[in-house]
This record gives C-alpha cells, sequence and structure tokens, in this order.
C-alpha cells in the first residue's frame, strides 16, 4: 500500500514532467497512402506545435513543485532533494543500529534480502517531528559499516566483446523506469516480462516511450533492437511524486534474478548511499547499466545512478549531432544518442507523441549494448563498451565530457516530418 501510494506520486509527474513536461503530441495510429483526392492531412494537424519547455530548469522546477504540493508525503534532504517523508533505508544494517532506532520510536516498514544481490535492505519510518537527517548520522555514526540514507525518489531526464545478435528475439534487455504499454501496436512482437505494482500493468508515457526506444518495432518507429525481450520493472505503479530509491534496488535485485545483462534506467536525481550500493552490487555480478546523464545543463552537479563509477552514462544530440544545450557535461558521459527531434510510443490516443530529453537516448544506447551482452558477464560487460565505443569513435575510444566516445544509433530517430 505505501508502495502504491508512493510510486503514484512520481509516475504521472515524473513520467510526463520527469522527462519533458511536454504535452502529448498527437500523431494518428495509422497514416495510410495519399487518397483519391491527392489530400494528405498536414504535419501541423499530427503534431502538437507548442512550444517545448526548458529542460534545463525542469527537473528543479518539477522537484520544487513536487515539495510544495506534497508536503505530507516528501521531504527535501540538506541539498534540497526530494525525499520520501520520515523514512531512512538502511543497508545491511546492524542489530545496535536498529536498536538505536527503534528506541528513538522507529518503525519497520519493510526488512527485504533482496532478489538475486543476497542483502538485506531495511526502511524504517520515524515518529512525527523527528529529523531524517538526523537519524541518518546518528546510524552512520553507530554502523560505519552498513549504509544509511534518505529515501530519495528519482524523476526521468526528458519531455514524455561479443559478436551482435541477428535476431532481435535473442536479445534479453532491463528497463527500470514507469509502466509499460504492452498493448501498444509497437511491443506485437516484443515479450515483455514485467515486475512490480503488485502484478499490474499501469501504463505510463515516459516508461512507454523509453520502452518502444528499445524493443519497439512498427510502421512508424522502430527501436534499436525491435522484438527483443523486454524486462520492465515499474518504480512508480503511477505515483506523482517519483521511484523512491527502495523500489529502484529492489527492481535491479528481480533484474539480476532474470539474469539480463543490460539495464536502462532513464531516470535522474542525487547520490544516495543505498541505491550505490545496489548499483555496485550489479556490477559486481557482471552486469552492464545504462543510465541518462541529465538535463540540469552544462553546470549542473553529477546526477545519479548515471554518475556512478562504471554505470554507461548517456547523454542526448540532435538531428545535426550536436550535443542538447540542457543536457550535462562530464566524465560520466559515455555515448551520445539521439534525443531531440524525435518520436515515440504513447499510451492511448494518439498513440505516438514527439519527445525530448536525455531520457530518450539512453535506452538505444542500452539496446544496442544488450546485443553485445546477453546475460550477465564482467568480462563480457567490458567488451561490450569497448566494442560500441570504437564503433562510435570510428575505431578510436577516445572520451570527451560532451558526447563521450561518440554518438551511436542515430538511425533509430524518427523524425516527426518523416509521418507527413
Amino acid at each position: 500500500m505505501r508502495v502504491a501510494t508512493v510510486a503514484v506520486l512520481l509516475g504521472a509527474a515524473a513520467s510526463a514532467h520527469a522527462q519533458l513536461g511536454l504535452p502529448s503530441l498527437p500523431l494518428p495510429g495509422r497514416i495510410g497512402p495519399v487518397g483519391l483526392d491527392g489530400l494528405r492531412r498536414p504535419v501541423d494537424r499530427l503534431l502538437d506545435r507548442a512550444p517545448l519547455p526548458d529542460l534545463g530548469s525542469l527537473r528543479l522546477d518539477t522537484v520544487k513543485q513536487l515539495l510544495r504540493n506534497h508536503p505530507d508525503q516528501l521531504e527535501a534532504d540538506p541539498r534540497g532533494e526530494p525525499a520520501l517523508r520520515g523514512e531512512v533505508l538502511a543497508w545491511s544494517p546492524s542489530d545496535a543500529a536498529l536498536q538505536a532506532a527503534r528506541g528513538a520510536g522507529a518503525t519497520i516498514v519493510s526488512d527485504d534480502v533482496l532478489p538475486g544481490l543476497g542483502d538485506r535492505m531495511v526502511v524504517l519510518r520515524l515518529p512525527a517531528g523527528a529529523s531524517t537527517a538526523a537519524m541518518v548520522e546518528r546510524l552512520r555514526a553507530i554502523d560505519p559499516d552498513g549504509s544509511y540514507d534518505f529515501n530519495h525518489v528519482y524523476t526521468g531526464s526528458g519531455a514524455a566483446g561479443g559478436a551482435r545478435a541477428g535476431d532481435g528475439a535473442a536479445v534479453r534487455v532491463g528497463l527500470v523506469d514507469s509502466g509499460v504499454d504492452g498493448d501498444h501496436p509497437v511491443f506485437e512482437d516484443a515479450a515483455i516480462t514485467r515486475w512490480g505494482c503488485g502484478g499490474q500493468a499501469v501504463p505510463a508515457p515516459h516508461g512507454t516511450a523509453v520502452a518502444a526506444l528499445m524493443v519497439g518495432r512498427s510502421d512508424h518507429l522502430h527501436g534499436a533492437a525491435p522484438g527483443a525481450s523486454l524486462y520492465a520493472a515499474d518504480v512508480y505503479c503511477g505515483s506523482p511524486v517519483g521511484g523512491a530509491a527502495d523500489r529502484i534496488a529492489a527492481a535491479l535485485g528481480w533484474l539480476d534474478q532474470q539474469a539480463v545483462g543490460v539495464v536502462n534506467i532513464s531516470l535522474v536525481g542525487p547520490s544516495n548511499a543505498l541505491l550505490a550500493r545496489a548499483v555496485a552490487a550489479m556490477q559486481a555480478h557482471g552486469h552492464l547499466l545504462v543510465a541518462a546523464v541529465g538535463n540540469d545543463g552544462p553546470a549542473a552537479p553529477p546526477l545519479y545512478p548515471a554518475s556512478y563509477p562504471g554505470v554507461v552514462g548517456v547523454t542526448g544530440v540532435d538531428r545535426r549531432g550536436k550535443p542538447l544545450p540542457e543536457a550535462a557535461r562530464g566524465p560520466q558521459v559515455k555515448f551520445a544518442a539521439p534525443g531531440s527531434q524525435m518520436v515515440s510510443a504513447a499510451p492511448g490516443t494518439p498513440p505516438y507523441r514527439q519527445v525530448r530529453g536525455t531520457s530518450f537516448a539512453a535506452p538505444i544506447v542500452a539496446a544496442l549494448l544488450a546485443q553485445r551482452l546477453p546475460r550477465p558477464d564482467r568480462a563480457g560487460a567490458a567488451r561490450a563498451v569497448d566494442a560500441l565505443a570504437r564503433e562510435a569513435g570510428h575505431g578510436q575510444a577516445v572520451a570527451n565530457d560532451e558526447i563521450g566516445y561518440g554518438i551511436v544509433g542515430a538511425d533509430v530517430r524518427t523524425d516527426p516530418s518523416d509521418l507527413r
């Protein structure tokens, strides 16, 4: 119940606001040939031409709005980042730390061993009026070997060496995001295995658009690995506040159990002690995590999980190959892929919309890497990244802070003008 309520707070706002805050841009389900009257519907009737929001400030504005609109569920950590109010995450806590928390009036909301990862994750809820920051610091002092942090929430980042596998169906790729509309025509050839939300499908614009760019295929667009098997973890479940760190960690544990080699996370937020441990555990098991670097601007502090060591951070470029002006810069950028002037799938009618942001570049890179890493393999993960880097750099694997090793997946972009 707690997860459903929470995951329901950043899913709507995080899915739509999260990445783009974009209006759903209407495109028809089928665009037929020119009729006998020689008329074709003009593109301006198919796409909403409203100006796109400034992605450079969108996440920060969204955070402020979430904190303002949901004060009963969210609070700001000392850095101003949003977290579930009065909750502390504990990774492999000591008995002494848990006893101290209980002595201060905290109750245990959940106490689980993460599937696959094998580590214990405890969620503590503090009594009303207690300081989350003070409790986090106290537990860290009592148990330096454990990890204790706020239960941060994460939003989307945009507006809405083996050989390549020849058959899309042989490719397997993971997704941690909001819900995917599996009934959309682009997923007709894709097998989707779901996790989260009590087994219910809760389709959302962000997760659907990201998934389509990975495994989708239709007359109007194709993903980077069309027809591949998708393992989709929904950490939003319709919540307007976003995907909480404990749900992301649990989703990673599930994907570890499924032995999915590559996982895409088009979500951004602050560094979090528990999430960092979960990411490191996945990497130790041979998984390759791909994440959007975010749209807070070139001078913004690093966002996570893209900035954790070993994670493949992805930025977005326009149709000319220029980095999006709002995209993050830095050593966390490993690759660039299309991130603007493009269309992806959307739940409901109309079934397509224009998208923009690093959220929609990351899944392209993840799907390309998944073709080289079907199952977890630490050495294989390094070979997969090196092979794609050399492909992006035309034989040379030299990275820079703007586009990393280079641009990949340019052929995946479906330009809105192509739907005339």
